[in-house]
């Protein structure tokens, strides 16, 4: 049959992408346009092979095999299987099980079949040696293709490349039409401009009857305002830095002990009552002002319904779909999407205004919401035995820039 077919390791292509872009090669450190990918894979197969496409197999690892967000999102695609191997943990590192083998059945198997006359290869690995030699056996032509190596050197097999019938390198400016680098703290979005509430909150001094144990390094994991960046923990070396780095902040106990000096003691510095530190780890604990103690839902907030109330039967297929085909899984814009959704479908725009004025704090039941979407794309997974506290502030980074803008523009239109 004349058609081409293209077999990709994902964990090579990403990998060596992420180690061209960023300088390490974890998929972590690269957002991936899934859409931009296949088509720009299609698209040039076609053009070197010059054959139409018959169908792209999408090789990963995923833990126990279960699909991940993007591998949902692949097989959906058009042309695109997918099909996935284990993801084991070994001396505190990921690898790929079983892909390889299933990548050289595949080849083999295709080859055998006579399914197409010739086959992309996107991988980097020897183990394929002997099904590379078995398709050219029966007549396919092999084409392997290359990332180009952030050291300039070879990122594959030699033995592959030299039994390899046609080679091509994807160089940098092929992959930044689909990939890009990370900014620092997983966020790919501009940063909104900082509010003023903000650092008065970072700068409100402890209570003097504060034990040093209710308050925590700025590096452990809080996200109290949601846009700055957690700040990075300086090299080891640099003592001065390292002290600075972990600056204490008040916590929201210690803020409540500010508000509500004991009897006979001066009286405590004044601080907005809405800039509520909120603690993202499991372990801590938020601050929930307007009940007795500080511990219940404010009126103003526990009126604001969820984006389960506003939503139709109609509108939750239409918004699953949406996920599984459009929305990339990235924090930031998964805090947008869940923003945008919420606040489309409100029926009184003086909802909103109410929530404006709650920042940085997200109402608890609409927080939990959010998380809870969140988790729906593979976010808030345990890593390394602790919850990923730079994808909790991106996802409320979003939120909070979604309602921002749309508040601007509401404000715009009543002037």
């Amino acid at each position: 049959m004349d058609r081409c077919i293209v077999l990709v390791d994902a964990g090579y292509l990403l990998g060596a992408a992420a180690s061209l872009l960023a300088g390490e090669p974890s998929r972590s450190r690269i957002h991936v346009d899934h859409t931009a990918l296949i088509q720009g894979l299609r698209e040039r197969a076609e053009t070197e092979t010059e054959r139409q496409l018959l169908r792209i197999y999408w090789f990963d690892g995923a833990p126990d095999r279960v699909p991940q967000p993007e591998h949902r999102r692949l097989r959906v695609m058009p042309r695109v299987t997918v099909r996935l191997g284990a993801l084991t943990r070994s001396d505190g590192r990921w690898a790929q099980k079983g892909v390889d083998a299933a990548m050289h059945a595949e080849l083999t198997e295709l080859a055998r079949n006579r399914a197409c006359s010739d086959v992309v290869l996107v991988t980097g690995d020897g183990d394929l040696l002997p099904g590379m030699m078995a398709a050219k056996e029966h007549g396919v032509a092999v084409h392997l293709w290359a990332v180009q190596a952030a050291d300039g050197d070879y990122n594959q097999s030699e033995d592959l490349v030299a039994e390899a019938d046609e080679r091509r390198v994807l160089d940098r400016t092929w992959i930044t039409k689909a990939v890009r680098a990370k900014e620092l703290g997983g966020i790919c979005a501009p940063q909104p401009v900082p509010r003023p509430e903000i650092a008065a909150i970072l700068s409100a001094p402890l209570p003097e009857s504060a034990p040093a144990a209710t308050a925590r390094p700025v590096d452990e994991g809080v996200d109290a305002q949601p846009e700055r960046h957690p700040p990075a923990v300086p090299a080891e070396g640099d003592a001065e830095d390292r002290a600075g780095a972990h600056k204490v902040v008040p916590t929201p106990k210690d803020l409540a002990a500010l508000r509500a000096p004991a009897t006979g003691a001066a009286p405590a510095p004044q601080h907005p009552t809405n800039a509520t530190l909120r603690w993202s780890s499991d372990k801590g604990w938020v601050e929930r002002p307007g009940g007795p103690g500080g511990g219940g839902e404010p009126p103003e907030a526990a009126s604001l319904p969820t984006l389960a109330q506003l939503t139709t039967a109609e509108q939750r297929w239409a918004d699953r779909e949406e996920d599984i085909t459009t929305v990339s899984g990235d924090p930031y814009e998964v805090g947008q999407v869940f923003a945008r959704r919420w606040m489309a479908r409100l029926a009184d725009p003086g909802q909103l205004q109410k929530l404006a004025t709650m920042y940085p704090r997200v109402p608890h039941r609409i927080d939990g919401e959010l998380l809870r979407y969140a988790a729906r794309f593979g976010l808030l997974a345990h890593k390394d035995d602790q919850i990923d506290e730079h994808d909790r502030y991106a996802i409320r980074a979003g939120f909070w820039r979604e309602i921002d803008v749309r508040t601007a523009e509401h404000a715009a239109a009543a002037d």
